[in-house]
């Protein structure tokens, strides 16, 4: 089974009519891709969080795939910890990694928080966020009941934007398109256009006029945020919206 598939056929990213009605947490059982990774360096735990789009940022917590207890989510969440966690703080603006245990030497937890990470053994968690140029969209965390080493850490930070694209790419794959309103018609012309397609073959491929064609990957360009149409390829990819 594809890796970026296996979220697909074990949640409710497929029932979900738009991106609003897709639970926020969703637990992640037994996926292929984090079965493998386990195979490379332990890990006790994992969450990914973050897409790239508005309102679904690292840090909302509006977007978070795990396989962290529930119990430990609900009540982190019903708590607000998010807002008041040091470890989530420090990763907001960070550049690299973040380890919890030099954030807490620097910041210590509130004492509910610590209470909830003993309990449940989401102990030294490691993160690696994800960015597009100076925005963190996302980010992977790890977590185990011993620290990382060095070269775990090394490890699973090459590792880290290529896990958040597998697991997040069945999400992106339906929804992006239809939460950055881009049409039918718009990402048709980028897919001929990322196979190397003038305007006037897009045209003959499609059914468009030149005009149109033009007029298609223009708005493209503008709703992708990108400064031209080799960028909003790029973009396109990146998202999901083509292959």
């Amino acid at each position: 089974m594809p890796f970026s598939r296996a979220l697909a056929l074990s949640s409710p990213v497929d029932e979900a009519p738009d991106l609003r009605s897709l639970p926020t947490r969703r637990q992640v059982i037994a996926h292929p891709f984090v079965e493998k990774l386990r195979g490379a360096v332990q890990f006790d735990f994992f969450a990914v969080s973050g897409l790239d789009l508005d309102g679904y940022r690292f840090g909302s917590g509006h977007s978070i795939d795990t396989d962290v207890p529930p119990a430990f989510l609900d009540a982190y969440y019903g708590d607000d910890l998010l807002k008041v966690d040091p470890f989530v703080k420090a990763s907001m603006s960070a550049a690299m990694v973040v380890v919890e245990e030099e954030v807490y030497a620097e910041t210590p937890p509130p004492q509910r928080l610590q209470y909830l990470a003993r309990t449940f053994g989401v102990l030294n968690r490691t993160l690696f966020p994800i960015r597009r140029g100076d925005v963190v969209f996302g980010a992977v965390a790890f977590a185990r009941a011993t620290p990382f080493t060095r070269e775990e850490v090394d490890f699973l930070g090459e590792i880290s934007e290529v896990m958040h694209r597998v697991i997040t790419r069945p999400i992106m794959e339906k929804f992006s398109a239809q939460t950055l309103k881009l049409i039918d018609g718009e990402i048709a012309c980028l897919r001929f256009a990322s196979l190397g397609k003038t305007t006037d073959e897009i045209a003959a491929a499609s059914g468009y006029t030149p005009d149109t064609v033009n007029s298609y990957v223009k708005t493209a360009i503008r709703k992708l945020g990108a400064d031209n149409r080799v960028h909003a390829i790029a973009e396109a990819i990146r998202r999901g919206l083509i292959n």
